[in-house]
């Protein structure tokens, strides 16, 4: 068995085995007490029993000693009238001390004696040797024991208790641990299952489930993260839905004022494409957005190139923006190599790119810079657009937040952080915003490549099809 299959510390199996080999010594320890109880009572003289026959021997010793072979006659007649088997008393060399002699069949029931603490088995009426309490050696009363005194009365209804009543209940008592112990969580389990069947997002397992630290609290748990994460898809993709039919409805609207107005065709024609091509972009962003929430399969990764990667992303933005090159600076050096996927990293960064364009002012400068920190790179993105206010550092994060009203810019629709933060997430990195000396600082901590020999390769497979024109900053 392999070291990681061996169950841990907390696990279920330890409860379970102590439970069962509790369970198993329990019914050990009464099959062994309580049958020797029950055997006691069954095989052996019961005390009162005990006590009767020695309180006959002390009345035969004394009817010996005081009247020798006339008392015992006297002492046997009056035994007679109380017991109706036989009774007689003998010497200590197996003699009658009565005037009656033995005959055969009462000598050979003499050799079959038994002492009142021997088991009496219910095989006909034994025969007892009671010795005389004062002197042992002077005599003994010998005695048929009496029906009365037989062992096992109830021997039956025990049997039946201590074979059938007492191990069923200690069973039943077992099958109660155990529902208690796995049926009652797993009934919680199917009830917040049954809450989600009706749409009870919201529904959460009991603090006693969820912090057990067997394998069923590990269930509860990944029960509510689940339900969790099932409630903000659900939340996600209805607010989505709500901002994507609300941002539509300008366009639309535009289109139909277009539509109605007496302007010429080619205006028609250049709102209408205008129009079309913001409300697919709009669409798009928003599934894709959509798409990186929901979607948990991991993406294929690779080592990237920060500086080949952010040369390819400046030309471009060079180009749509028609920003000079120089005001897009790169001081990021080549041995920044980090782990992830090229298409989603790199769209992550052209979003914050534009954003950063978009919100800076004429002239201004955007600069990327970064540093090793162990296992990951931490790169910052710094424009010179003013800033936002403090409360809305975490807010520019969610979908349709534009806070145009704060910075400088010709708008947007408030999705471009929000996927770029998704990217990043889904490459085990993070993203977050502070504010700088002179603008917004967006940071970006990606997992940490190193590479040697690939510089020439990974740029090819980014070589842009026009002569770059923007050079990094050394």
């Amino acid at each position: 068995m392999k070291g990681s299959d061996l169950p841990g510390r907390h696990s279920l199996f330890w409860k379970l085995a102590c439970l069962l080999v509790a369970f198993c010594l329990l019914m050990i320890w009464l099959s062994w007490s309580w049958g020797r109880y029950m055997e006691e009572r069954n095989q052996f003289l019961s005390d009162g029993a005990r006590g009767t026959l020695a309180r006959y021997a002390a009345e035969a010793e004394q009817a010996w000693q005081q009247g020798q072979r006339a008392g015992v006659d006297d002492f046997l007649q009056s035994m007679r009238q109380r017991e109706t088997g036989w009774v007689g008393v003998i010497g200590g060399n197996l003699q009658s001390l009565s005037s009656q002699a033995l005959n055969d069949k009462e000598i050979q029931h003499l050799t079959f004696l038994r002492g009142p603490d021997w088991p009496i088995h219910k095989k006909g009426l034994p025969w007892l040797r009671v010795p005389f309490p004062g002197d042992p050696a002077l005599g003994s009363l010998v005695i048929e024991l009496p029906e009365r005194f037989l062992p096992g009365e109830y021997r039956v209804f025990w049997r039946v208790m201590t074979n059938g009543v007492m191990p069923g209940l200690f069973t039943l008592l077992l099958c109660v641990g155990l529902y208690r112990l796995l049926v009652v969580p797993l009934n919680n389990l199917r009830a917040q299952a049954n809450a989600w069947r009706a749409d009870q997002l919201n529904v959460r397992l009991s603090s006693r489930i969820t912090k057990r630290p067997d394998e069923l609290g590990e269930l509860a748990r990944a029960f509510d993260q689940m339900s969790e994460r099932l409630q903000g898809t659900v939340a996600l993709q209805q607010q989505l839905l709500r901002d994507l039919s609300h941002e539509l409805r300008t366009p639309l609207s535009r289109l139909r004022v277009a539509s109605e107005s007496e302007q010429g065709l080619a205006q028609l024609r250049e709102r209408i494409g205008r129009e079309v091509d913001g409300m697919q972009r709009l669409v798009e962003d928003t599934l894709q957005l959509a798409w990186l929430d929901t979607e948990r399969t991991p993406l294929p990764d690779e080592a990237i190139q920060i500086a080949a990667l952010w040369e390819m992303l400046s030309e471009n933005a060079c180009y749509e923006s028609a920003w000079p090159c120089a005001q897009l600076q790169c001081l990021v050096e080549a041995d920044c190599w980090v782990r992830g996927n090229l298409n989603a990293l790199a769209q992550a960064l052209e979003n914050i790119l534009r954003n950063a364009i978009r919100h800076s002012p004429p002239g201004g400068i955007v600069r990327l810079d970064g540093v090793r920190d162990g296992d990951y790179w931490h790169l910052w993105l710094e424009d010179q657009g003013g800033g936002i206010a403090e409360q809305d550092l975490q807010r520019i994060f969610d979908p349709f937040t534009r806070l145009d009203g704060s910075r400088p810019g010709d708008g947007g629709f408030g999705l471009g952080l929000s996927i770029a933060r998704n990217a990043v997430q889904r490459q085990g990195g993070s993203v977050w915003a502070e504010n700088g000396e002179r603008g917004l600082r967006l940071h970006l901590r990606l997992v940490a490549e190193d590479v040697r020999g690939r510089d020439d390769a990974f740029a090819s497979r980014l070589a842009p099809t026009e002569e770059v024109g923007c050079s990094r900053v050394a």
